[in-house]
């Protein structure tokens, strides 16, 4: 099997966000990127260069105005006087229907959530090839999926995705991987194409591309949000809306659940999906729900990791595992060898 990477993910290099009011430095640094490269390569995984399809995928499920702004953003940031070396907004509009401000400033805060997804000099190449990871994944199983053999492939997508909205980024997210690759799948040929997210935090942004849609399931275990990010979204009687309403199942957990009380959430969820009889699976993995992560919010084990790929491989459908969180520590690369050994052996 294939890992789709290129090392243009590299020059993302985020400097700081901020926590609880204070300045830290930003953990989803390029070395997780080296660290998870090296993890799949050791599993045997064969490194594959992802192909250029421009902004044509990014296109189905961002806006027009959201994609201008992330490609243009930084020139025009840095010819204000006494701008900060990163974009990061320091003022955001109280509803989402206001009118679009023209200057950068405003534009900031119209399409930042947050200030934990600054925009450097080299942002915008690593979030398009980030992109480009997902949808060459993407296509490669679809390519795949009328074989015998079990087809799937593993985007290395950094920065991540999952919390990017339409037109918002947020939580270290700009453009959304899982949801570019799940649309990649539906232009492909697939009816039906489910989104199973193992992050820590929940995937508001997922949930946003696709609520009210029906071509595409949305599940996300996570820790409850209401007391952790993603805060606003993530809630259990969040169902979809529209041709979407029951095609979104979000089964928040308690912080610092373990192994054993994880894996019968995940069979709930994957029972979901067998309900909604899918051609094709995107999972958006993240491994920051390790018991040693810098997030601290879950207590999986390296084991459990494991256990969840092997798990999620049951479905035998074709896939695209979409790397999402997993932070900085000793662990890191482990965790996601046992994920990736669990999945291609289930």
């Amino acid at each position: 099997m294939k890992v789709f990477y290129s090392d243009i993910q590299e020059r993302h290099d985020p400097q700081m966000f901020l926590v609880s009011g204070a300045a830290k430095p930003s953990p989803e640094k390029p070395e997780r990127a080296t660290r998870l490269l090296a993890s799949a390569r050791k599993a045997g995984l064969g490194l594959e260069a992802p192909e250029d399809f421009g902004i044509g995928p990014i296109a189905r499920v961002h806006t027009p105005e959201y994609i201008q702004f992330l490609s243009t953003i930084y020139p025009r940031w840095q010819r204000i006087d006494g701008a900060s070396p990163e974009v990061i907004p320091n003022i955001h509009p109280d509803r989402r229907d206001c009118a679009y401000p023209a200057s950068a400033v405003g534009q900031a805060g119209y399409h930042q959530a947050d200030t934990a997804c600054p925009i450097g000099p080299h942002s915008w190449e690593s979030i398009l090839w980030s992109a480009n990871s997902a949808v060459s994944a993407a296509v490669a199983v679809a390519d795949d999926a009328s074989s015998d053999t079990k087809s799937w492939a593993y985007a290395l997508c950094r920065p991540p995705g999952h919390h990017a909205l339409k037109d918002l980024a947020g939580g270290f997210c700009f453009v959304n991987n899982s949801g570019v690759a799940a649309a990649e799948l539906l232009a492909s040929g697939a009816e039906r194409v489910a989104i199973i997210d193992v992050d820590l935090h929940h995937g508001n942004g997922t949930q946003g591309l696709f609520y009210d849609r029906n071509d595409v399931l949305t599940v996300s275990i996570h820790a409850d949000p209401v007391r952790f990010y993603p805060f606003f979204w993530g809630h259990a009687d969040e169902r979809g809306e529209g041709p979407g309403l029951g095609f979104n199942l979000n089964l928040p957990i308690p912080r610092g659940t373990a192994d054993a009380e994880y894996m019968p959430v995940l069979d709930a969820a994957i029972q979901r999906v067998e309900a909604f009889a899918p051609e094709a699976i995107v999972v958006a993995l993240g491994l920051d729900g390790y018991e040693g992560d810098p997030f601290g919010g879950l207590s999986i084990s390296t084991e459990g990791f494991g256990q969840i790929g092997a798990r999620l491989a049951k479905l035998a459908l074709p896939t695209v595992l979409v790397q999402e969180g997993g932070y900085l520590c000793d662990e890191l690369g482990l965790n996601l060898e046992h994920f990736l050994d669990g999945f291609g052996n289930g």
